[in-house]
């Protein structure tokens, strides 16, 4: 029998942050002031199984795993919100044969998945992790749903970046949160973090239904896919419902599941250290609470899911390529690498700092656009400072900044420039710009776009020579007619396809730019976050750089070295494997003695 599916122990009982420090303040009246580890005074002391560092998805997962486990388990959260990055997010999740996806009928095996993993990640992860992520991410996923809220919906014809290497799957194995009601929440929904961009008004928008809104003006089903949207929406409010999608319906479900499982979530704790005994075991943290510092021991052990570095600028100098910064990221705000820093200050070694989970994106006035449909659909190009092409705009958008940081040595690329005319424009929505509408004035002002009535003025404006653009986009257009980009070979593969135009043809990749006016629309190296942090284990067990494990020390999410290496097998590549190690994490130490 699955383990999700043993009876579980009776649920701790569920105590508010402000029971436990009731509790904590007697002790004070008793003995005065608490002595904490290596003679720091604590104003407070409170005492569980295990304590979770951060509210995204690695940790309520883990969270929940471990109170179904029979552990006393408590959330601690820097950010006044939960839910971290993934509230923000569209929550694709990749999780191969997980029950969802098996029920609709995608052919998946563990040895196809096994397969396919292996040549996208290589030697970039070890091969027992990528074996116990996908071990245990079916059984993850089951657990979820059965623990809470939460359920999930397949993401069909979203490939896998990569379907024609061994085990791909051309219409895709990713899975996202199905429509949740807010209501589950309680009070609890004025807490969770925001989404990065707001579903509009009236609409009920699944992740993969952007596809075909970005097409609604020129596509029968991109008007259908609207006209359900609408539908979605109007029927949730007759029924008196507070619809939820994406990334808010994953960090509500997983909080509706805390709540009902007894786990409180202390919002603004930030962590300021771990605590280890005698023998260097993580026994607890030291967190800043109420103007005062608290120690929370945890009797298990403590699973780190705090997030990135990537609002860190001097981590971000440290570790990454030049330039970078923390204004093209669209993580939350709250991730500074709080415990990657605590975890080397003990003595954890670290995986992959120099990497991130990238993405072309716009810097606009009011925060950055991380642009994914935008610049793989038929009629634009992206060209680098000498106003040629570099890359095959279709390709995973991790792929074209690593290009862009690959190239930006020997020539500029940062920032790159996608170049698209008015026909464009009249088609197709770009970000929330209806089809024909302009580009707000603001972008201009900030020099994310530019326009001219013909390609070498723009060229002038943006600052690369007038003749090499003119020459790329007579070069591509050539291409457009016959339906085969010998440069760059966009449209080859069937990821290419996914946010494209069906009706264009022979090659819905590609369509000439023709019609002015023309846009150049400034690219530079955006994330949705950093994916480096501290090595772990199978069992998701923080290491040293001896290979020797830190007892009591877990991570999980953002705050580990990615499984997925330098690469990303496909959508969801950054939750699948969080909320997986997460459990992992739980289950490792539900299982200790």
């Amino acid at each position: 029998m699955p383990a999700d599916q043993n009876p579980q122990p009776t649920p701790p009982p569920r105590h508010t942050r402000r029971q436990v420090l009731r509790g904590a303040a007697g002790a004070v009246l008793t003995t005065g002031v608490l002595g904490g580890l290596g003679g720091t005074a604590y104003s407070a002391v409170a005492d569980f199984d295990v304590v979770v560092v951060g509210s995204g998805a690695a940790g309520m997962t883990a969270a929940l795993r471990a109170a179904k486990r029979g552990l006393r388990t408590v959330v601690i959260e820097k950010a006044p919100t939960f839910g971290g990055s993934a509230a923000r997010s569209g929550a694709g999740i990749w999780i191969p044969n997980n029950e969802v996806i098996l029920a609709a009928g995608v052919p998946d095996t563990p040895a196809k998945a096994a397969a396919y993993l292996a040549a996208v990640v290589g030697g970039g992860a070890p091969a027992d992790r990528q074996a116990a992520f996908l071990a245990n991410g079916p059984a993850m996923i089951s657990f979820v749903m059965r623990n809470s809220p939460l359920r999930f919906r397949w993401m069909e014809g979203y490939s896998d970046y990569y379907p024609e290497l061994q085990g791909g799957m051309p219409n895709g194995r990713s899975i996202e949160p199905d429509q949740l009601d807010g209501r589950v929440l309680g009070a609890e929904l004025a807490h969770l973090n925001p989404s990065y961009i707001p579903t509009p008004a009236g609409l009920v928008v699944f992740s993969a239904d952007y596809k075909w809104l970005t097409l609604a003006a020129v596509s029968l089903k991109g008007a259908a896919v609207s006209a359900e949207c609408v539908a979605r929406y109007t029927a949730a409010a007759l029924r008196g419902e507070i619809p939820l999608t994406m990334g808010q319906a994953l960090a509500g479900g997983l909080r509706a599941g805390l709540l009902s499982a007894g786990v409180p979530v202390w919002l603004d704790t930030p962590l300021l250290d771990l605590q280890f005994d005698a023998n260097g075991r993580a026994v607890g943290v030291v967190v800043a609470q109420n103007g005062g510092q608290t120690l929370v021991r945890a009797a298990r052990g403590v699973i780190v899911g705090s997030g990135g570095f990537e609002h860190n600028l001097a981590m971000r100098t440290e570790f990454q390529r030049q330039p970078i910064g923390t204004d093209w990221t669209v993580g939350a705000q709250e991730n500074t690498g709080d415990g990657i820093r605590a975890g080397r200050r003990a003595g954890a070694a670290l995986d992959l700092m120099d990497d991130a989970w990238w993405g072309p994106a716009i810097p606009l006035p009011d925060e950055p656009y991380f642009c994914l449909a935008e610049r793989t659909l038929p009629g634009c190009i992206l060209v680098n400072g000498d106003g040629v092409r570099f890359v095959n705009e279709g390709a995973p958008y991790s792929d074209v900044v690593h290009v862009m940081y690959d190239r930006n040595a020997g020539g500029p690329h940062i920032p790159s420039w996608l170049i698209i005319d008015q026909n464009y424009r009249n088609r197709y929505l770009f970000k929330d710009i209806a089809p024909t509408l302009p580009f707000p004035d603001s972008w201009y002002a900030a020099g994310a776009v530019h326009k001219a009535w013909t390609v070498g003025d723009l060229a002038t404006k943006i600052g690369v020579p007038s003749s090499a653009l003119r020459q790329t986009v007579t070069r591509f257009n050539g291409f457009a007619l016959t339906g085969k980009d010998l440069d760059f070979h966009r449209g080859d593969s069937v990821y290419d396809h996914y946010y494209t135009d069906p009706a264009i043809r022979p090659n819905s990749c590609l369509a000439p730019l023709w019609l002015p006016p023309y846009y150049a629309i400034k690219i530079v190296p955006g994330d949705l976050g950093t994916k480096g942090g501290m090595r772990t284990d199978a069992r998701a067990r923080v290491l040293r750089a001896d290979g020797s494990v830190i007892p009591g020390l877990y991570a999980a999410g953002n705050a580990s070295g990615a499984v997925m290496g330098h690469s990303y097998a496909g959508a969801g590549s950054t939750l699948g494997p969080a909320m997986t190690f997460g459990y992992v994490a739980a289950d490792d130490l539900a299982d200790a003695t």
